[in-house]
């Protein structure tokens, strides 16, 4: 297939990271390559290597792009409600949740469909990482500072957090919590973040 011209610099990463994507979703990520990336955007076989050393490398760029998305969707559902951090760690559990329905390839590469070796994790992968938790993070000091969430460790209880809507989104994402449309996700979610809250709210 002859190459496209019409690629410039940075829209044939972002074409790369999308064709990545669409792979994904559509078969077993081990066995995707840069040549069935290459092919599915319509470039040369080295043209990737313009962009990626090797395909961890891509992959890594995938899920960091995932972690930057999930963190303007968590401080989006932050910001609705500035001033009231209980309300906030519940909108940004249900954020969350609807984020890995939606963003399902990117979500399942960002939580263990594929993982690169430590040596080869980019800065950036782990920064965005770390921006995704530490909007739970934030919420939770403010909540402390203000009296409405117990004194515990801040990034223990997001991490707890993190966990429980991780594993409701898991069990919806591979179908053991079956018919359920966006609305009644949204239902279910609010049932289970309100049993945590009274958990982290003080007493």
């Amino acid at each position: 297939m002859a190459e496209r011209e019409t690629y410039h610099h940075g829209d044939l990463r972002q074409a790369l990271i999308g064709a990545a994507l669409t792979l994904i979703s559509e078969k077993n990520v081990e066995s995707i390559s840069l040549r069935d990336v290459a092919r599915r955007v319509g470039v040369s076989h080295a043209a990737p290597y313009r962009h990626f050393a090797d395909k961890d490398t891509l992959l890594a760029a995938v899920a960091t792009q995932g972690f930057q998305l999930l963190h303007d969707a968590l401080e989006e559902a932050a910001h609705n409600v500035p001033d009231h951090p209980l309300k906030q760690l519940q909108d940004i559990g249900i954020a969350y949740v609807h984020f890995a329905l939606t963003h399902s390839s990117h979500y399942r590469l960002m939580f263990g469909a594929y993982q690169t070796t430590a040596s080869q994790q980019p800065d950036n992968l782990a920064e965005a990482v770390d921006n995704a938790f530490m909007v739970l993070v934030n919420v939770i000091i403010r909540g402390q500072k203000v009296g409405v969430m117990r004194e515990d460790d801040p990034r223990q209880l997001a991490q707890t957090a993190w966990a429980l809507v991780h594993g409701l989104a898991m069990l919806l994402m591979d179908g053991k919590i079956s018919e359920m449309n966006a609305q009644s996700v949204t239902s279910l979610s609010t049932a289970v973040i309100k049993h945590l809250l009274k958990g982290i709210a003080s007493a």
